[in-house]
């Protein structure tokens, strides 16, 4: 038995045919378009990414019998899709263009309107850190109905949907949602004690109180723990696009980050109790840190904690770096030697770069890498902080800088950039295990994405952290992620008797389906060391606070 998954990307869909032990067996990816007609607002068409979900889906499974699939899961990123009542597309631009119906999730277009809510101090804010986010969607409905004319867009609007949603209606015709978009980016209620559901005085207060009538239709009165089956599987028309059978089971989907999260909860362990022990981070041009708990936990700068939102029954915790490896490519690319650097098809700058790191340790009798920074620091927050600071203003910061320019200087800053990236991560997670009153405790670090391929940042944050760091021997956890989802649909939509070795949790396609791990471990001899430079780094975040304070006084 098969299983597909499919995530949609800011800039592609790509799908993977996966085997039931968790290995990738095939790829394929479709570009879709974005627009950006003007500073701060992007949008993309719900027609085009579905085109690219079907024609990825074709790819992947051709050749292989529509019997042998048993389910299609879907990932995407938390951007927002708006349609009539007729299901058609309803444009989210100024200038009215039809296919242009999806706010991308990077659009910023909604600072007043967030700045706005977060004014109100309500209690469903307490679960995203204290403020929401421009991101998240309730700020971007408020702005279409601030700025788009009544007439021919608010009464025409008959569902908004997070886009992983809005990927399994098409599929299957079936309006729930998944608990993970709305948990995460919709303040959608699951504390016990408030009791589940939409807290229809927040939506009144920030004046989108019209979204309650016909019982929350709009946005969703059904919701579904991720995995679970939508509807009755792929309609005719979807399955037709697709080249499936009818009725194949499709998941409720996950937030693309959170498909990784899934992914890589698992590797190298099938003890389930060791999930609440591991930060897993998705690192690519950001970085997003999550962690499991079995406890409602709130950490300022930290958002959630979010219930189910990704394993049932487990609170989500996410932390963040706002440019992890937008910030490595920064530093190269800026620096003068850059375009001397011997960088092929075959070696990456960061592979050159590692290289030279280990001359040079080499050159000046250094038992590691990591001791070459002795003189050098940098603060890496140069698009600001997302955690567990959680302030955008906060910029970046080098100490030790000369009038060299040679590679040597680019490899030194490199360097010093890695081991900052790493510092914030550890940053992190003391303030979560500290402000969590112990209840969390982070044994081993899982790092996938694009910083994964970087062996000397892999090694640096083990060092740092003073903790094992673990990758997947798969290269792709995102997608095994969503066909982790597909495989807990199939599983729960057959009987007990064909479900054997199987049962009907996603926990168990989480063990069943999990990659091996490839383990770093860190230096016991640069522990010292690294408490020395991060503590640097914690006196470079405090200076520059201390400036601010300088140069804000009235003279």
């Amino acid at each position: 038995m098969y299983f597909v998954g499919v995530d949609v990307g800011t800039g592609s869909v790509r799908a993977a045919l996966v085997d039931g032990t968790g290995r990738i067996l095939k790829k394929s990816t479709s570009a879709i378009q974005t627009w950006n007609p003007e500073e701060n607002f992007y949008q993309q068409s719900s027609e085009d990414i579905w085109r690219s979900c079907c024609k990825v889906v074709r790819e992947v499974t051709e050749g292989v019998s529509s019997e042998a699939v048993g389910g299609i899961g879907f990932d995407a990123t938390c951007s927002l899709v708006v349609v009539d009542s007729d299901g058609l597309p309803l444009s989210v631009s100024k200038n009215g263009e039809r296919e242009q119906n999806v706010i991308l999730w990077m659009d910023h277009r909604a600072k007043k309107e967030a700045d706005f809510i977060n004014t109100t101090n309500h209690r469903v804010l307490k679960y995203v850190g204290g403020k929401i986010s421009l991101e998240m969607e309730t700020p971007k409905i408020l702005w279409l109905k601030n700025n788009l004319p009544k007439i021919t867009f608010w009464q025409k609007v008959g569902r908004f949907f997070d886009l992983p949603d809005f990927l399994t209606w098409k599929a299957t015709d079936a309006v729930s949602r998944s608990l993970c978009t709305v948990v995460c980016k919709w303040t959608y209620c699951a504390d016990q004690a408030l009791g589940s559901g939409w807290d229809r005085s927040y939506f009144e207060e920030i004046g989108l109180g019209d979204l309650s009538q016909n019982d929350w239709s709009a946005i969703g009165n059904e919701i579904f723990e991720p995995g679970r089956p939508c509807g009755g599987g792929l309609t005719e028309k979807a399955a037709l696009e697709m080249g499936l059978t009818v009725g194949i089971p499709v998941a409720t989907s996950l937030i693309d980050a959170h498909a990784g999260g899934l992914g890589m909860i698992g590797i190298g362990s099938k003890n389930l109790t060791e999930f609440k022990h591991r930060l897993v981070m998705i690192g690519g041009t950001s970085t997003c840190h999550m962690l499991l708990s079995d406890q409602e936990v709130f950490i300022d700068g930290v958002w959630g904690p979010y219930y189910g939102a990704m394993v049932p029954g487990l609170w989500l915790l996410e932390g963040g770096q706002s440019a992890t490896g937008k910030l490595i490519d920064h530093v190269i690319n800026t620096h003068p030697a850059a375009k001397y650097l011997n960088v092929t098809e075959d070696v990456r700058a960061e592979e050159y770069l590692n290289g030279l790191l280990v001359k040079m340790a080499a050159d000046r009798g250094l038992d590691a890498i990591d001791r070459l920074t002795e003189e050098f620091h940098v603060y890496p927050d140069f698009h600001g902080n997302r955690s567990p600071i959680a302030d955008p203003t906060l910029k970046g910061m080098m100490v030790g800088l000369t009038l060299s320019v040679d590679q040597e200087n680019l490899a030194l800053i490199y360097l010093a950039t890695i081991q900052a990236l790493c510092y914030g991560t550890r940053h992190i997670i003391e303030s979560m295990e500290k402000k969590s009153g112990g209840s969390l405790n982070v044994q081993e670090i899982l790092v996938c994405g694009g910083l994964c391929r970087n062996l000397t940042f892999l090694q640096c944050q083990a060092n740092v952290a003073a903790l094992p760091v673990r990758t997947s021997t798969e290269d792709d956890s995102v997608l095994i992620g969503s066909a982790m989802l597909a495989a807990a649909a199939w599983k729960s939509s057959k009987s007990s008797a064909e479900l054997r070795p199987w049962s009907s949790s996603l926990e168990d396609a989480i063990t069943a389906m999990a990659s091996d791990a490839r383990t770093l471990h860190p230096s016991l001899d640069l522990q010292e060391y690294h408490k020395r430079k991060y503590g640097v780094y914690l006196e470079m975040l405090k200076h520059q606070n201390m400036y601010k304070n300088i140069m804000s006084r009235n003279p």
